[in-house]
């Protein structure tokens, strides 16, 4: 019978560990970010919810996908938005650094 309970309690606890969520939502985007913006000043962006310091409206979200760009490390004028080989020297791609 204990075994049975511990199992069970371990089931719920590795079940519980890998559906983490964040206000009911599962966390899967992880190219993704979020920026807020005004609905009448599409000029005014900020990293975090306000108000629009023109005409004070609550700031919305808006879900920005981040682009990767992959380079080869010897000829920087070959690029891709996907890890693969370089076509001239088969090297790895690298992502590029954005500044």
């Amino acid at each position: 019978m204990k075994k049975i309970i511990l199992l069970s309690i371990i089931s719920m606890l590795t079940i519980a560990s890998f559906s983490q969520t964040e206000k009911g939502k599962l966390k899967t985007e992880t190219n993704k970010s979020v920026i807020y913006t005004c609905p009448m000043h599409a000029e005014v962006i900020s990293d975090k919810a306000g108000k629009c310091p023109k005409c004070g409206m609550n700031l919305v979200a808006k879900k920005v996908e981040i682009k990767k760009t992959f380079v080869c490390p010897m000829h920087s004028e070959i690029t891709s938005d996907k890890a693969g080989k370089c076509p001239k020297c088969g090297m790895n791609l690298v992502e590029k650094k954005s500044k």
